[in-house]
């Protein structure tokens, strides 16, 4: 069992910059996969990045390669989701979710824990 909490979201003006923060629970942590994933009013939830348990591997999205970049420290149990450059598309609540695989996906439906999301909005 994985208990995940999500911080840094808020406000900020086009292309300023946000860092995420995702606080895991369990002993476990440094075996799973970690994904953010993004979700704006009336649309799906999106993969935004992946990072596989030693974070060797990343997978970023089209719409934020170059821009965000995702890690961890497993010894701190915490994912970590950089955002550069943020524009007002990227406004959405994020959310941080765990795959207890060492296979990384990008499949939200592989996803078993997930945080209760942290909102970025960012203005023109």
């Amino acid at each position: 069992q994985v208990q995940l909490v999500e911080s840094g979201g808020r406000l900020v003006q086009a292309g300023g910059s946000l860092r995420l923060s995702c606080a895991a629970s369990g002993r476990t942590f440094s075996y799973y996969t970690m994904g953010w994933f993004r979700q704006a009013p009336g649309k799906e939830r999106d993969i935004v990045a992946a990072i596989s348990w030693s974070g060797g591997s990343t997978y970023y999205a089209d719409s934020v390669k170059g821009r965000f970049i995702i890690s961890r420290d497993n010894a701190k149990n915490t994912v970590y989701l950089q955002m550069n450059s943020l524009k007002p598309e990227d406004t959405a609540v994020y959310y941080c979710a765990a795959d207890p695989s060492i296979v990384m996906t990008t499949d939200v439906r592989e996803y078993d824990y997930w945080g209760q999301g942290t909102q970025v909005t960012v203005s023109p």
